[in-house]
């Protein structure tokens, strides 16, 4: 890995459940537009205009402010051949870098080997919220996740303080030495002392982070908060995730989608002034997407599952601007009521890999793909 690389971070932002792209990033000057959505549409005087023809939600002022800043590139017509409209195979798919087969290793995890071969920083990935994604899961990675980073810790429910040691020396001594136990029990052991060593560290990071940004009141703010801290703390992680939603708007799309993403603008825009505060902005690459864009019809007062979306890149290393084709909302170049991708999401993966955290993203991605120029040299 190329050393110029190694204080930097890649936090990924999943917006669960589909994002519709057609409002966020907004055709306002396409009739077609209207045509479609004769009810879920934004009305083009509160469009926060871009350029000419396309403008970001009313409620994305915050990333609006950034994309002034020259910090925002927005990837349009993001998606994989032959697009698969379930939630699951469609966020697997994205999970793993693989659209033809289903396989176990997600491509976060496979950086994260990568990144630390040996397996010496249990915190080099690290997911902001409960459970594993799939997208860093990885045989042999171990990856922290945490729900809250104040209240982070092996047993904190426990507040008798004698009680909590007795019931961690018991864990401890469950997860010791692995030497002649199966693989399963080993591997059980190697992740047990995994998490007590990350907790134990972890903990350490609150103490060493102060700032007069005062995030969001939202589950997404309160988790990039968490990941300004470690990135603060200088703990070596390297990747973080974190996830936002749900996106799975069938009714009641426009007041849903605005408060949504009005979070994930309010809260992307305190990390960043953050990170710009502690002097990391330039060291910080945010990565925003979802499995799936929404039908170009709305039904009424939703949108259906759809193909065809778009990802965002964030940060101040950022070549800011509009990158990849917008896709055609006329009839004869739909994809079943769909918009066609034209922008393979690998694409951006490996742009990531490569020409951020210094990776080689064949083996990541699966495959050799184009770069796009969304990091500044």
């Amino acid at each position: 890995m190329n050393s110029d690389n190694s204080r930097r971070s890649l936090v990924v932002i999943e917006l669960t459940g589909g994002n519709d792209c057609l409002n966020t990033v907004i055709p306002y000057e396409n009739e077609l537009y209207f045509d479609n959505r004769p009810t879920v549409h934004h009305n083009q005087d509160d469009v926060i205009k871009l350029d000419d023809q396309l403008g970001l939600s009313p409620s994305m002022g915050l990333i609006k402010r950034l994309w002034d800043d020259g910090k925002v590139a927005i990837v349009n017509g993001i998606g994989y051949p032959e697009p698969n409209r379930s939630h699951f195979r469609s966020m697997d798919i994205w999970h793993t870098a693989e659209p033809t087969k289903v396989i176990g290793e997600g491509w976060l995890g496979r950086a994260v080997r990568d990144l630390d071969p040996r397996g010496e920083n249990v915190l080099t990935g690290l997911n902001l919220g409960r459970g594993l994604p799939r997208a860093l899961s990885c045989r042999g990675v171990p990856v922290a996740s945490v729900g809250n980073l104040e209240s982070y810790g092996l047993f904190p429910d426990i507040r008798d303080e004698q009680a909590r040691l007795d019931t961690l020396n018991t864990f401890a001594q469950m997860y010791g030495g692995a030497e002649g136990r199966d693989a399963v029990s080993e591997f059980i052991g190697e992740t047990g002392a995994a998490a007590l060593k990350g907790a134990d560290i972890l903990r350490t990071a609150p103490n060493a982070y102060s700032s007069s940004v005062e995030y969001a009141a939202n589950p997404l703010a309160q988790s990039l908060k968490d990941a300004a801290q470690v990135i603060c703390a200088d703990l070596g992680t390297r990747i973080y995730y974190a996830q936002h939603g749900s996106f799975d708007t069938h009714g009641g799309e426009l007041p849903v989608h605005s408060k949504l993403w009005q979070d994930v603008s309010s809260a992307v825009g305190d990390f960043i002034d953050d990170l710009k505060e502690h002097g990391r902005d330039e060291e910080t690459l945010v990565f925003i997407f979802s499995e799936f864009g929404r039908r170009i019809k709305d039904n009424g007062s939703g949108t259906d599952h759809g193909s065809g979306g778009v990802a965002f890149c964030i940060g101040g290393s950022v070549e800011g601007g509009l990158y990849g084709e917008y896709p055609s909302l006329k009839a004869q170049d739909q994809l079943e009521g769909d918009l066609h991708f034209n922008n393979d999401f690998r694409s951006t993966y490996s742009t990531i890999l490569e020409r951020w955290l210094g990776l080689d993203a064949v083996p990541v991605v699966n495959g050799s793909f184009e770069h796009l120029d969304i990091i500044r040299k």
